[in-house]
């Protein structure tokens, strides 16, 4: 599939086929394609814990949903988004970066996280996601990215045995797309992009450009 056909056929998908297991085959390519992502450092702090058997991901969904998290799992939803066989859920570990910015070639001894401006580490590894996400869609796959209720990661990382120091910034669900209805989100339409793309400066939406002349 062309690029912009990737681009442009990428959703979230919500519903898949419980009748048609990823390949493992896919499931490796999905997963090492993520590996290529960018990475401060080439710090590679990331870790992916990849769910396929049925009996690991019914442990995942019964320790990230229901109890204090209910509120923010809808049973419909839920019901649609747990049919996905291939789950995968991301990691990103601070301190691989902390250590390796204090390295010789880079020369932050201290290791204070305040000279970081914004936590690479977790964009890294939203970074690896993605591509993760664009891969199942090249591969005819549905793909959806989403959180872990704050309150459920103690039991997830318990469960797992996910060590201390890695933190989940999210999870791919994939799987052959099923019949679903759309977001209703999606009525909200793309933000224009004169809101959202400023050239050479940042100029409020409707304001006349410098070069304007009335």
């Amino acid at each position: 599939m062309e690029f912009d056909e990737v681009v442009r056929r990428r959703r979230m998908i919500r519903r898949y086929d419980p009748d048609r297991p990823v390949a493992p085959e896919l499931v490796d390519k999905i997963v090492n394609h993520g590996l290529r992502a960018p990475s401060a450092g080439f710090a590679q702090g990331w870790s992916f814990l990849v769910l396929t058997e049925q009996a690991d991901r019914d442990l995942y969904w019964a320790v990230t949903t229901g109890g204090k998290a209910e509120e923010d799992w809808r049973g419909e939803w839920l019901e649609r988004i747990r049919t996905a066989p291939l789950v995968v859920v991301c990691l990103s570990n601070k301190s691989v970066y902390l250590d390796r910015y204090a390295q010789p070639d880079k020369g932050w001894t201290d290791r204070d996280e305040a000279r970081w401006p914004v936590p690479y580490w977790d964009i890294d590894t939203g970074f690896a996601a993605l591509l993760m996400h664009l891969t199942a869609v090249n591969e005819g796959l549905g793909s959806c990215f989403i959180g872990l209720p704050p309150v459920t990661i103690p039991d997830f990382k318990e469960a797992f045995g996910v060590p201390e120091e890695f933190s989940p910034i999210g999870v791919l669900t994939v799987g052959y797309r099923a019949d679903d209805k759309r977001s209703p989100s999606l009525k909200r339409g793309h933000r224009p992009v004169d809101d959202v793309v400023h050239h050479g400066r940042w100029v409020a939406s409707g304001s006349p450009s410098p070069t304007d002349e009335g």
